[in-house]
């Protein structure tokens, strides 16, 4: 099997988990590099990792290149992304800046694989919010075909990076210690034992929709192929430290029983279904916490609405929502001959 010189840029929340499941999977690396706006070392998982400052001159024969950049940083890819494609790497951006350039793939393996045979050397990792839906609903619109989305998300702060999970830390720690809550400086409120309905900024494209709504809405007709498909999001941050959850209605062109769509998301890739609620067994934050699949449950019939059901869907939204996606992405390619 070939190797591979392979970079990381970034090694925050995302960058570290890409590591570790590059280490996981046993990825062909010949080398690995780790580049960031600093030089120094970084533990993870007990090795030390010498870190690099990034440049254009980094890339120089690297193979593959993983941008690690947090759920809404900008700068890295937009710095060095065609750049290093111009010497010869392929580049899997985590970051948003790209992934509604025509020029790019948006790409979830379990989902448009296809899509990476039109790839320019550069190619998206979806939101986060948008992974795990499109892995639970993709196989359902293959067989039903989804008339319209309405979707409720249920995100963790770990989306929002290191200094956010310290946030929670810190005001949790102050509520049980007695003390008062220190000010939020990364949410615009307290995160302890509150949630908001505010993740992103506001823009013009979708009046009143946070850009986190938007990135939803937009990223997966571009996935699934579907421009025109109806969808509404509504993202609302919530006080749970890693795993994000979603409420998801779906309308569909013929009716479906929630049996057949038990049996479709029992067979499909990336899925497990864990739908029991008489036991008390759905999805939750902490079981998909540091695991792979996207978890899918509480399916049943939406009685108000023709040929509509309701799911809730969970997932490791550093892991699968980022991570992990972004590799599979590469492997996918070398197993397409594309790498």
């Amino acid at each position: 099997m070939r190797e591979y010189t392979v970079a990381v840029v970034g090694i925050g929340m995302v960058g570290r988990e890409m590591v570790r499941v590059l280490r996981q999977r046993n990825f062909p690396i010949k080398k690995l590099r780790i580049l960031a706006r600093r030089e120094r070392d970084e533990e993870i998982d007990g090795q030390v990792y010498h870190v690099v400052p990034a440049s254009l001159e980094a890339f120089e024969g690297v193979d593959i290149a993983f941008f690690a950049g947090t759920e809404g940083a900008k700068g890295a890819s937009q710095q060095f992304g065609w750049g290093a494609v111009e010497k010869g790497t392929v580049v899997i951006d985590n970051g948003s800046d790209f992934r509604m350039d025509p020029r790019v793939p948006l790409v979830v393996p379990e989902v448009n694989p296809d899509a990476l045979r039109e790839h320019r050397g550069f190619v998206a990792n979806p939101n986060c919010s948008t992974i795990q839906m499109v892995v639970a609903l993709a196989p359902l619109h293959r067989v039903a075909r989804i008339k319209r989305v309405v979707v409720s998300t249920y995100q963790a702060v770990s989306g929002t990076g290191t200094a956010a999970v310290r946030e929670l830390e810190e005001q949790a720690r102050a509520w049980a210690e007695g003390k008062d809550f220190p000010p939020p400086e990364v949410y615009p409120h307290r995160i302890a034992f509150n949630l908001f309905p505010h993740i992103g900024s506001l823009g013009e494209e979708f009046p009143g929709y946070y850009s986190e709504e938007v990135k939803m809405i937009r990223e997966t007709r571009k996935i699934l192929g579907e421009p025109d498909m109806a969808i509404t999001a509504t993202c609302v941050r919530v006080p749970v430290f890693n795993g994000h959850a979603e409420a998801i209605n779906v309308q569909f062109e013929r009716p479906i029983s929630p049996e057949e769509a038990k049996e479709i998301l029992e067979d499909a890739p990336g899925v497990e279904v864990v739908d029991d609620p008489e036991e008390a067994l759905y999805p939750t934050p902490v079981d998909a916490s540091g695991r792979d699949p996207v978890y899918v449950g509480r399916i049943r019939k939406d009685p108000s609405a023709e040929n509509s059901l309701d799911i809730f869907v969970v997932a490791d939204n550093i892991r699968k929502g980022a991570a992990l996606n972004a590799v599979q992405i590469a492997e996918k390619m070398m197993e397409m001959g594309l790498i």
